[in-house]
């Protein structure tokens, strides 16, 4: 699946749900907290747990934790993308033409 896909399944999930209609800005605030929640998936997996009073999980749940956080961080993302009329597939052309660029990495 690419990312155009994957936006349009998700916008017609949220709007069916009545999720879509949240302001940019409301959105804004869900990224946060799902940034939040990423951040703690990777310091689980840095120091093997979140905080001291939590049980020590396996690797395997550390990781499937920390795709659940990307997918969702992903996913909010696409919704600010489509609210504003940008394609994710254009982005990610437009991200690595500014890399290479920047940086003078037009061989890779």
């Amino acid at each position: 699946m690419d990312l155009t896909t994957h936006q349009e399944w998700l916008v017609r999930f949220y709007r069916s749900r009545q999720w879509y209609q949240y302001s940019p800005f409301i959105r804004l605030n869900f990224l946060t907290e799902e940034v939040g929640e990423l951040s703690r998936a990777i310091r689980a997996i840095e120091i093997g747990r979140d905080h001291p009073g939590e049980a020590d999980r396996t690797s395997a749940d550390l990781t499937a934790n920390l795709e659940e956080e990307l997918g969702d961080v992903l996913d909010q993302v696409l919704i600010l993308s489509h609210k504003f009329g940008v394609n994710p597939e254009r982005l990610l052309a437009a991200s690595e033409q500014k890399l290479r660029a920047r940086f003078d990495e037009s061989g890779i």
